[in-house]
């Protein structure tokens, strides 16, 4: 082979691996398609091996460098040509697999029995309405409807950039968590009613006057607001929802199973009675499938 063939060969090399996944075009190419503003920045990962054969995973991270921070990972064809958002499911596995394995239920404030066949886990902010109005709807039906069947889990997700008291508020919420776990479903009730009349400036001292009713130490509420003592754990809570890619609040999960926004009861009710009957069949194949064992009557010496 000529020198001038080997040349225009590692040309040609050159170019179809500069070509097969090309970053600024991937960028320019979901700016334009989700109509993202230069003011937030895209960060294309490296592509990477996926559970898909033939396709490669890129991570895209959208950023305001700030409070906004969501990851979503598309699926690239070997040349770079064509991309697919979408799940990899693997029928072996709950189809909820994904969020059940970043869902983080330790420490985190609960109602209802603890072995109870569904969780139900909501990402909350105390500022938000519309999660006002889903928390009234859990408050008032689920003990009521499922006594035992059904277990609340309370995620914090304060939306700072529109809601400026909702992360001090969940700080005050995490506070009074730590010092009496029995108040916090009290001021979690309290915080959403008073809503309308809480402010950035005086959400430190109307939670003071709650817990005096409450049964928490005002003193020593008082030293974890002021030192932050809960922020870290309110930030983990965070970085959980942004990993879940949860962009909106209130946003429910029933055993894993995403429900996004202000569900009304009669659809929620619907989705924990399917996976109360789910669980309930999915048990009994278990029993079935362990009751009948075959032993050899092999005497033992």
């Amino acid at each position: 082979m000529s020198l001038f063939a080997l040349v225009t060969l590692a040309e040609g090399v050159f170019a179809a691996e500069k070509s097969a996944f090309d970053k600024p075009m991937m960028e320019a190419y979901l700016r334009h398609q989700f109509m993202l503003p230069m003011n937030l920045k895209v960060i294309v990962g490296d592509p990477k091996a996926s559970e898909v054969a033939g396709l490669m995973a890129v991570d895209i991270t959208v950023t305001d460098g700030k409070n906004m921070n969501q990851q979503v990972q598309f699926l690239v064809s070997k040349d770079g040509k064509k991309i697919l958002q979408s799940k990899v499911l693997d029928i072996r596995e709950s189809p909820f697999a994904g969020d059940l394995k970043l869902l983080k239920t330790e420490g985190a404030p609960v109602a209802g029995p603890p072995a109870a066949p569904v969780t139900l886990v909501v990402f909350s902010d105390f500022q938000c309405q519309f999660c006002k109005e889903e928390a009234k709807t859990l408050r008032a039906n689920l003990e009521k409807s499922y006594p035992t069947e059904v277990k609340l889990v309370f995620k914090t997700f304060p939306l700072e950039q529109i809601h400026p008291w909702a992360k001090t508020a969940a700080i005050i919420g995490q506070c009074v968590h730590r010092l009496n776990q029995g108040a916090f479903w009290q001021f979690h009730d309290w915080i959403f009613d008073q809503q309308g009349q809480i402010s950035p400036e005086n959400v430190k001292p109307k939670s003071l006057e709650f817990a005096n009713g409450h049964g928490v130490d005002g003193l020593q509420l008082t030293q974890c607001i002021e030192g932050k003592l809960t922020e870290k754990e309110v930030e983990k809570s965070e970085g959980e929802a942004r990993a879940l890619q949860i962009n909106q609040t209130p946003t429910l999960f029933v055993n894993g199973r995403r429900l996004v926004g202000n569900v009304p009861w009669e659809q929620l009710k619907q989705v924990i009675d399917y996976e109360l009957d789910y669980s309930k069949k999915t048990q009994a194949a278990k029993k079935d499938d362990a009751c009948c064992e075959v032993k050899l009557a092999i005497p033992v010496k």
